[in-house]
């Protein structure tokens, strides 16, 4: 493994040191070539060393070893290598997101397509690019074995697919990991730091032959970042999880990661696992209780999701209504806004439950701590019931745990006195 793992970083400093090369040198270098090509002794030398070569494995029972990128193609299988005569078989059939689309092809390759982000053609090992692919469309060759990971998202979907030992770069240090195997991987070594998105260190991605950079959106605010990178060799893959309005959407980007990682089998497993357990609490109807999900900034405003947001949607399919569903705030792509504390008591006093989000502040450790940030907080109804929960640190790091999160949800909108011993990612706060 080590062999090749040097092989390949090899060949990727090559092709870097290929663009380079001045115009000049390399009209040289080609003018070389070209000669060394048209001389008829050198064709027939090189022709009888083939010779020669071949008697030699056969005389011995050998086979000629084929080419590293796999056997030669025959002219037939030449012609279905040419993109403007290849049409899909078949498309990935999704449930629930809508961000993304996977067609795939009889040659093995698969075409990704991810809204406002890209046009991705997965090539198996061993297959040759197609001629006449379209400049939009990036390459990303498998298998993957070096990714950089810049799109923390994506982890908790890599984890679910056993693919952690694919990632050995990160764009998250090992303390702002909430998921044990990322967590684990940077402690043994397995996985290594190398720069937030918009800082990478470009030299430790180039020497680990990275073979895919996963970047979440944020990319698109450093878009210099994301063009060194490919001039470096190394595509650039935007993913959209985070956009999707449906929240079983987000972890069927699992899907998405199967194709990538050439691991669909388990992909479908797993997000078949999730959504299973999910039967008969999707969509059930309305049981009356209202809750809001919400953390104070350090400003003392109040943030709270969009009615049109996953979070709200979770709580309505979890048989709750969301509160405050009447305020969409400012029209911007954001899935949350923030107000003053007079607006959010009058918006959600009379809530049932109150949901600290702890993911973006901190975790909470007691009711105490809550009422610290607004003596309005002491009059809400969910406090005078002891009906206040928070979550995990943990919980926007974990894509899969959605499925979870809604059962903790239905429970808290079901059960007389939910039991804080059942929740996964509830905490009751006393």
């Amino acid at each position: 493994m080590r062999g090749e793992r040097t092989g390949k970083i090899r060949e990727k400093r090559v092709r870097v040191l290929k663009r380079k090369i001045s115009s000049a040198a390399a009209a040289a270098i080609l003018g070389l070539l070209l000669s060394a090509c048209a001389s008829p002794a050198a064709a027939e030398n090189e022709r009888a060393v083939s010779a020669s070569s071949g008697q030699m494995d056969s005389a011995a029972g050998n086979t000629p070893a084929e080419p590293e990128n796999g056997p030669s193609l025959s002219p037939d299988e030449a012609v279905s290598l040419s993109w403007p005569s290849m049409e899909p078989t078949h498309s990935l059939e999704l449930r629930y997101a809508e961000q993304f689309s996977v067609d795939y092809y009889e040659n093995g390759c698969a075409l990704i397509e991810i809204q406002e982000s890209g046009r991705y053609l997965t090539v198996p090992e061993g297959q040759e690019v197609p001629e006449g692919l379209p400049e939009d469309v990036t390459v990303i060759r498998q298998p993957l074995e070096h990714i950089y990971l810049a799109a923390t998202s994506a982890m908790d979907l890599i984890c679910a697919l056993d693919g952690v030992d694919q990632v050995t770069l990160s764009g998250t240090d090992a303390g702002g990991w909430y998921i044990e195997e990322a967590r684990a991987a940077m402690e043994d070594g397995r996985m290594a730091y190398a720069g937030k998105y918009n800082a990478p260190d470009y030299e430790r991605i180039l020497a680990d032959g990275c073979d895919l950079a996963v970047e979440s959106t944020m990319i698109f605010h450093s878009p210099e970042v994301k063009e060194q990178l490919e001039r470096l060799d190394i595509p650039v893959l935007v993913e959209r999880s985070s956009y999707e309005s449906h929240p079983l959407g987000r972890m069927e980007w699992i899907r998405l990661y199967g194709v990538l990682l050439g691991k669909e089998e388990l992909a479908e497993k797993r997000f078949a696992e999730e959504t299973a357990a999910l039967d008969g609490i999707l969509n059930q109807e309305s049981t009356g209780k209202t809750a809001a999900f919400f953390y104070i900034n350090t400003n003392g405003a109040v943030n709270v999701r969009k009615p049109g947001d996953y979070v709200a949607k979770m709580i309505g399919m979890a048989g709750g209504t969301y509160v405050p569903s009447g305020s969409q705030g400012e029209e911007n792509a954001l899935s949350t806004m923030n107000m003053q504390m007079e607006a959010f008591y009058a918006a959600a006093k009379d809530a049932d439950f109150l949901i600290y989000n702890s993911a973006i502040e901190g975790e909470l450790a007691s009711l105490d701590q809550l009422l610290e940030k607004s003596s309005l907080l002491k009059d809400f109804r969910a406090v005078k019931n002891g009906n206040v929960w928070c979550t995990g640190k943990n919980l926007f790091q974990e894509t899969m745990g959605l499925g979870a999160m809604m059962q903790d949800l239905h429970r808290l909108f079901s059960q007389e006195r939910p039991d804080p011993s059942q929740m996964t990612y509830l905490r009751h706060l006393e």
